[in-house]
């Protein structure tokens, strides 16, 4: 019985060491991750996504609409507020970092106005408040890789984008509830400043 107490114990320490140490190496701030680009853009998709499944309610500090932040693209003058607006977050299903449909659709707008601008973009991932810490960074960082992909695919230049996780501490909503967990699960785009 002493033995079997003792095994347990040091299996015990053990996981929580490796747990620990997990954790600090999970995050990756404003990382760089190299990917191959392919040239090859897809035509934009025509059918309007569905964005955020009717969550989205802007800022109140955005003044620019996005109607005039995609004028901007057009022109090519667009600033990093007109950007940052236009840019629309994309959700993911529980437990996954498989792009839906309609994450795809935002993706090939988010493309077109990320080409027509020169500003880098910081992708975040974020996951509701299931699972483990160590999980949710490792699930944020695979959603976050995701959307990057994407976008290299579409032509991004890749020394434009980095990723971080955030796991879940950013929660969109505080809830507790299916509705809050998926608005929580989720990439959002950055503009960072020069």
């Amino acid at each position: 019985m002493r033995k079997m107490l003792c095994r347990v114990t040091m299996l015990s320490i053990g996981i929580l060491a490796v747990a620990g140490c997990a954790k600090n190496e999970t995050i990756k701030k404003d990382e760089m991750v190299p990917v191959a680009s392919n040239k090859t853009a897809q035509a934009a998709v025509a059918k309007p996504a569905v964005k955020d499944g009717g969550i989205k309610t802007p800022p109140a500090k955005e003044v620019q609409s996005k109607d005039q932040s995609k004028e901007g693209a057009a022109k090519g003058t667009m600033t990093e507020a007109q950007l940052q607006a236009a840019l629309t977050k994309i959700f993911f299903n529980f437990d996954s970092s498989v792009l839906s449909s309609e994450g795809r659709e935002t993706l090939v707008k988010n493309a077109e106005l990320l080409k027509s601008a020169s500003f880098k973009v910081r992708i975040e991932g974020n996951c509701d408040e299931r699972g483990s810490d160590e999980y949710n960074l490792a699930l944020g960082e695979r959603r976050a890789q995701a959307a990057m992909k994407y976008l290299l695919t579409m032509g991004v230049p890749a020394d434009r984008l980095s990723i971080i996780s955030y796991g879940e501490e950013k929660p969109a909503d505080p809830g507790h509830d299916e509705a809050a967990w998926a608005k929580n699960r989720r990439d959002e785009f950055v503009v960072m400043v020069k």
